[in-house]
């Protein structure tokens, strides 16, 4: 797949977009999910490996192909790594995959209801090496926990400023503003998110288009203005702490959104599967969200 021919398979895919980006943080958490507790491994490189084992086993898993699976955002050190001797992103678009990095450092503590992303160092080193591996676009995550205005405009600003930058590279930013789908405020976090999102997608220039990736909302069919906006390619959805039949069954209801699963995706797979079992149970996965998604 050349450029355009990503841009269109994203733009009109029937299919959703996994998350494989777990970061360093968060990979005990998601080894553990796996299988494998802290005791099995004994450095940063030893977890690594196996987090980098995992994702591999998924990429070359027959059921996980461009039918159903039109992306997936990689952490960095999977971008950069191999799967079946190839580096990863070109692994995936031989699949029909489209790759994305996620390109955060996480996130600041929280003030004014919400979380910021941390400064990004290298950003541009990390941009210019995705794009020499054919990598489509990127992804960066903030967090709403209240509907504090103030604070969900900093939010948005932030995002779409470091859009703006990755944009230049030539690579199509997701903008990941997550609503905690446990906040008491969720519904009226919603709506200040969209309204606020709105304003800057029109003061992007014209012909420029970023994509959305954004917890589902309380009320079905809110983010309808988004989906349809010139300047949106694809809005995607996060499961947000939902389990997948209940993340399934919500994303459903919102025509024109896809599903972007990680711990939905992935929660059912363990280490200790043969391969047929684990190819059944991630098959079983991709189906569900594929259903939800093309809903």
């Amino acid at each position: 797949m050349n450029s355009q021919e990503m841009r269109d398979k994203i733009a009109g895919g029937q299919g959703f977009i996994a998350a494989l980006d777990q970061s360093g943080g968060s990979t005990p958490k998601a080894l553990k999910g796996y299988g494998i507790d802290e005791d099995g491994w004994s450095n940063d490189e030893e977890m690594f490996g196996l987090i980098h084992a995992m994702r591999s086993r998924i990429i070359t898993s027959p059921c996980f192909s461009g039918e159903k699976v039109i992306g997936a955002i990689l952490f960095e050190r999977t971008m950069d790594g191999e799967v079946d001797g190839k580096p990863t992103p070109q692994a995936l678009i031989e699949r029909g995959i489209v790759p994305f990095i996620k390109i955060d450092k996480g996130l600041e503590d929280e003030a004014n209801g919400v979380q910021l992303m941390k400064p990004i160092p290298g950003l541009d080193d990390l941009l210019s090496r995705a794009s020499g591996l054919g990598v489509f676009g990127t992804k960066e995550r903030s967090v709403i926990n209240l509907a504090n205005e103030a604070g969900i405009a900093e939010v948005v600003g932030q995002q779409f400023e470091v859009a703006s930058h990755v944009l230049r590279h030539g690579l199509v930013p997701i903008i990941e503003p997550e609503v905690n789908i446990k906040s008491t405020d969720r519904d009226a976090c919603d709506r200040l998110l969209r309204d606020e999102i709105l304003r800057h997608l029109d003061r992007l220039a014209e012909g420029t288009q970023v994509m959305l990736k954004l917890s589902i909302p309380a009320e079905a069919g809110l983010f309808q203005p988004l989906i349809d906006h010139p300047k949106v390619l694809r809005v995607v959805a996060l499961s947000g702490g939902f389990s997948r039949q209940d993340a399934c069954a919500e994303l459903a209801k919102n025509p024109g959104m896809i599903a972007s699963f990680s711990r939905a995706l992935l929660s059912d797979l363990r280490h200790q599967q043969s391969d047929d079992e684990f190819d059944k149970t991630l098959g079983t996965a991709i189906d569900e969200i594929h259903a939800a998604s093309i809903a």
